[in-house]
């Protein structure tokens, strides 16, 4: 194939879009790749498409060497099978819903569990049907309140999602394995980096689950990894936990006067005063900081619930979200904010600053007289034994050496705080450094979870109805390739690995001679009977530094000049990506750029 520029449906542009804020964004509009049509939307031009192909080609390529067949679904849904798992209401505003001539209901999927369930269910009923794993590649709907970054955060992007059928766990353990493999496979084949962590459900559920991550500092996730080979979310991090210690013989606690000190290093410098550590100065972790969250549940109600976390951390409300299902009856999305002066007030016995554990007991020392009852959860690291510095719950007074088992309980144990730099690996693989990536698959074991609610069942062997234990595998299309942008170019534009590039070579006539035009269409002629896509800058009345900066700026990664060398019997072969240049006899470009494309 070849595309000339003469003809081809682009126009480069000089200056970055206004709305425009990552490299990826700026060059892929720069570059004629893709043109915004309203936020978070955006319409893909020829050389978008082609780049879009190549890198679905690999993921269809990949899927079908574990056995998964492509099908396609509709974007557009009924309401029904998303009411029967309850994710009508859980998406909240999440999703696009809309209405048709006879006001029934539908929305624009975010992605196709029920669907992929319900087919399933139509056509198979037996052991026999099973294992199967179904894929599609998909346009999908999400209402994103800040659509950010071009592709990389869109409310209409398009993803490869999979499913796997299994009858038993064993067999999802195999399917997950395999789609395992193949997506790194397919980001190997893609020349994207990516790093496998461990994560957390969340609202899709299941028992396993795990996010590859391509390294970046424009990543809207945070992960940590060890140099023993440990790597997570940090929404599932484990704290390592400390050992609890025998309190017998541990003094009682005491509630002193601690005026002025409603924060944590107010506090800690009040105390070396008021009640000094003989041992070493008193630290911000000697201080047990309880802080009251307001958590907005699916219904709209507000819940308020106090997390005790040792004063030199901070509370991770991502964490939180992730975890705190455990312990309130949530089904879909919430909302988690500190809460404000007004939801405090309403809690009369919460003092503002001095606040302490003991919500929920009739504990003198504390002042509260089990008049009150708050969801107490607390960080790992307070265990039975260790004592802390903490409120009094009373105006100006705090209680020193206040011993956890014995002078407080609390309703759970939730990993809550911010994950730091240089904190244990919970495998013990040694210190964790932090980073940043962006997400570009997914991987879940989701169990029956949607089985259930859809009543998907086969016979097993013995004749028996067993419910279908399922998996669900995403990449990202449209994300993997702002993410290939994102980490390939320079200051003169992108540069694409070969496995994705719109074209192999980009012939660039610079010059005016019909000489000069008649060897550029020889050369691309030769090359596209070899089986290469060409770029072919054939346009007659364009200067070579415009010429020479749009293929720059187009990045295919070999470019041939025909120009002046051509008097001298030589067209120069340029390397995108190294910036080497050479000049080559006419006679042998052909097989040079050929063998560069093929990796001769």
């Amino acid at each position: 194939m070849v595309l000339r520029l003469s003809t081809l449906f682009l126009r480069t542009l000089r200056e970055d879009p206004a709305d425009a804020e990552v490299a990826s964004h700026k060059l892929l509009v720069r570059a004629g790749y893709i043109r915004r049509a309203a936020p978070g939307i955006y319409t893909w031009l020829p050389l978008g498409l082609a780049v879009l192909r190549r890198v679905e080609q690999i993921i269809r390529e990949e899927m079908g060497a574990i056995g998964a067949q492509e099908v396609h679904f509709p974007a557009l849904l009924p309401k029904e099978p998303y009411e029967a798992t309850n994710r009508w209401t859980e998406y909240g505003e999440g999703i696009f819903r809309l209405k048709d001539r006879k006001e029934a209901d539908y929305l624009l999927a975010p992605t196709h569990e029920e669907m992929f369930t319900l087919l399933v269910k139509d056509l198979y009923s037996s052991y026999k049907d099973l294992p199967l794993a179904l894929y599609q590649i998909q346009n999908k709907y999400r209402d994103e309140a800040r659509p950010r970054a071009g592709l990389l955060r869109g409310r209409e992007f398009i993803m490869k999602d999979s499913y796997s059928f299994d009858v038993d766990d064993a067999g999802l353990d195999a399917s997950y394995a395999r789609h395992r493999e193949a997506y790194l496979k397919v980001f190997s084949r893609l020349g994207l980096e990516v790093i496998p962590v461990k994560a957390t459900a969340g609202a899709m559920g299941g028992s396993r689950s795990e996010e590859f991550l391509h390294p970046t500092e424009i990543g809207e996730d945070t992960f940590v990894r060890s140099a023993g080979g440990y790597a997570a979310n940090v929404e599932a991090v484990t704290t390592v936990v400390p050992a609890e210690i025998d309190y017998t013989d541990a003094p009682a606690a005491q509630v002193l006067d601690t005026p002025d000190t409603p924060t944590i290093d107010t506090l800690v410098e009040a105390s070396q005063t008021i009640f000094p550590n003989p041992e070493r100065p008193w630290t911000a972790a000697d201080t047990l900081k309880n802080v009251v969250l307001a958590v907005t549940l699916p219904t709209g109600e507000t819940q308020l619930v106090v997390i005790g976390v040792p004063g030199d951390r901070a509370v991770d409300l991502k964490r939180v979200e992730a975890n705190i299902g455990a312990f309130l009856p949530i089904a879909g999305e919430i909302a988690i904010e500190a809460a404000n002066d007004e939801q405090l007030k309403e809690q009369p016995l919460i003092v503002k600053g001095y606040l302490g554990p003991g919500l929920d007991r009739d504990d003198a020392l504390l002042g509260l007289e089990g008049k009150a009852k708050l969801l107490y959860l607390v960080d790992p690291r307070v265990v039975s034994g260790t004592a802390w510095i903490t409120g009094a719950n009373e105006h100006g007074k705090h209680v020193y050496g206040l011993v956890a088992g014995r002078d407080f309980g609390w309703d759970g144990v939730i990993e809550c705080t911010e994950v730091r730099a240089g904190d244990e690996a919970p495998d013990g693989s040694g210190p964790l450094e932090t980073a940043r990536g962006i997400e570009m698959g997914h991987i879940f074991q989701l169990g029956r979870k949607y089985a259930e609610a859809l009543d998907l069942k086969v016979l097993d062997q013995n004749g028996k109805q067993v419910v279908v234990t399922m998996g669900s595998y995403g990449i990202g299309v449209t994300r993997a390739v702002a993410a290939l942008a994102e980490s390939n170019h320079d200051e003169r534009g992108l540069i694409w690995p070969r496995s994705v590039a719109p074209a192999d070579v980009h012939v660039v006539a610079v010059g005016r001679g019909e000489e000069i035009f008649a060897e550029a269409e020889r050369v691309t002629a030769e090359l596209e009977s070899r089986g290469l896509t060409v770029i072919l800058d054939d346009r007659p009345k364009v200067s070579p530094g415009v010429k020479f900066g749009d293929a720059e700026l187009i990045g295919v990664p070999t470019i041939v000049a025909v120009g002046k060398g051509l008097a001298s019997g030589t067209l120069e072969v340029k390397d995108r990506r190294s910036g080497a240049a050479e000049d080559v006899p006419v006679a042998e470009v052909v097989d040079r750029v050929v063998a560069a494309v093929r990796g001769a």
